[in-house]
Order: structure tokens, then sequence, then C-alpha cells
């Protein structure tokens, strides 16, 4: 409890970060958030049409379709995030306030919320494109931890989403936290379910040819995000609008079991397609 953490470690006083990246005329303010989203669309876009381009002549998805995509999902990502917020974390204050829903500035974004942004947005273009649907998923979910990471980053620099109070010796004491230290589990976030999801991902893409295997890198990356953010709830701070249901698990570890069973479901999906399509070619 916290009368046993006081005494053994002080926590780590939080860097000095100013939120705002850059400011112009003295009133256009641009924030390290901001350049979070924009990072993660542009980076996305470079490194998909990179990893396009080893496919082999005549395979969907190219290097065209990563730019002709990348504004639909950036749609995605922002409706799907701002309305996954407001069903799933603040309903009851979004109900009374309808008005507030469109001011993303005011802060207010969900994971869960913006990947069904993005899963429609990849569906309809997958459609109208005639391109294999998980062939296309793939590559999106390659790049989609690129975002993630930067956005985990920002999240620290804003000095929100902190973790719960902490003996550790990296435990950090956030401005808006208290003064005690917390696990900063926005770095944990952003290293499993940004860099480490990306270099696994990179390596079936690259090495381990894995887009012969459509819909075994979107399952990968569903079940390790899944995995990874279930894992990491137990060390973040609840949401103190909603708590913890049954004492335990955090609205963030919900939504990420179904998809750790869709993911490990599409996974098992590719492999069997996948040996099936081998065997009727043999």
């Amino acid at each position: 409890m916290i009368v046993n953490i006081e005494p053994i470690f002080e926590g780590i006083p939080f860097p000095d970060f100013d939120p705002i990246a850059v400011s112009l005329f003295g009133f256009l303010h641009i924030r390290w958030y901001a350049l979070a989203y924009l990072g993660g669309f542009l980076g996305g876009w470079a490194y998909g049409a990179w990893l396009t381009s080893s496919f082999p002549e005549g395979r969907r998805p190219n290097k065209d379709d990563i730019g002709d995509i990348l504004p639909w999902i950036a749609v995605g990502v922002i409706l799907g995030g701002r309305l996954g917020y407001v069903l799933f974390y603040n309903f009851d204050y979004y109900l009374s306030n309808p008005l507030h829903i469109p001011f993303i500035w005011e802060g207010g974004m969900s994971f869960h919320g913006g990947l069904v942004g993005v899963i429609l947005s990849v569906i309809f273009y997958a459609r109208s494109q005639k391109i294999p649907l998980l062939q296309i998923s793939d590559v999106v979910a390659a790049v989609v931890p690129i975002g993630l990471f930067l956005g985990r980053m920002s999240n620290f620099i804003n000095g929100e989403l902190f973790g719960r109070i902490t003996a550790e010796p990296w435990g950090v004491i956030f401005p808006y936290g208290g003064p005690y230290p917390r696990h900063p589990s926005q770095i944990y976030e952003a290293l499993s379910e940004g860099l480490i999801l990306f270099l696994v991902l990179f390596v079936l893409m690259r090495w381990g040819k894995a887009w012969k295997k459509p819909g075994f890198v979107t399952g990968v990356f569903f079940a390790f995000y899944g995995f990874c953010r279930f894992m990491i709830e137990f060390v973040r701070e609840p949401d103190p609008q909603l708590g913890l249901f049954g004492e335990y698990f955090s609205m963030g570890q919900m939504l990420s079991l179904p998809m750790m069973v869709f993911g490990v479901g599409l996974i098992l999906y590719s492999l069997i397609g996948r040996n099936r399509q081998s065997r009727q070619n043999d």
C-alpha cells in the first residue's frame, strides 16, 4: 500500500517536457500528440510502400494501394478512435454533452475504436479495388506499430495514461499522478506494442515471407497486441470514470480479450488455408 512505498523509493522526477512541440505566430500550437499521428501516417505510408516493393510483380497490394488507402485509414483512425472513446470510456458524459463529441482537442481517443475504424476502411478499400482483403490487411497490420510507438511516447510526454503506484526503482513521479512513483506504462506499451511488435512483424514479412499466408500477419498483430495490452493493464491506472470490472479487469482488458481470440483464430485459419491450397496444388 502507499505507506510501504514512500520509504522504499522516492521515484524518478518526471522530465520537464513541454506537450507543445511548436508554437507559431503566438497562437498556433502544434502538440507532440498531433505530430505522433502525422508521423504514424507518413511513416506507415513509407514503410508500407517499401514492404510491398518486395512483393512479386503483379501481386496486389502494391505501393500505389498503400498511398490510396492512407486517407481512408486516417479517417478511420480519427473517427473510430473518438467514437470508441465516447462509447467505451465516457458514455455518460457525452450523453449529457453531445456537442462535445467532435472536440477531439480536449483529449479522448480509444485505440480499440480506432482499430474498428481501420478495419472498416480496409474492408471498404479492398472491396472497391477488388483486392484480397487479408493480403492488404497484412500490410496495414505490419505498419500500425509505428503509430502505436509514437502515440504512446507522446502519451508519456504529456504525462497522461500513467501506471499504478509502484516501489520499482524505475517508477516515475508524474505531474498529475500525485506524489508517489508510478509505472511508466506508456513506455511499456511503446516498447511492447510498438517496437517489439514492429520487429516481429518485420521479420515475418521480410524473411518469414508471411505475406504468402494471407491473414497470418494480421492474426499475429491482433494476438500480440491484445496479449501485451491485457498484461500491461494490470499496472496501468484504471480510468477514474470506469474503475475496474469485478475489481480486477479494466475496460482495456475487456476489449483486448476478443482481439486475442480473433488473432489466434485468424492465425490458424491462414495456416490451415495455406496447407489446403498446397495439397490441392500437389
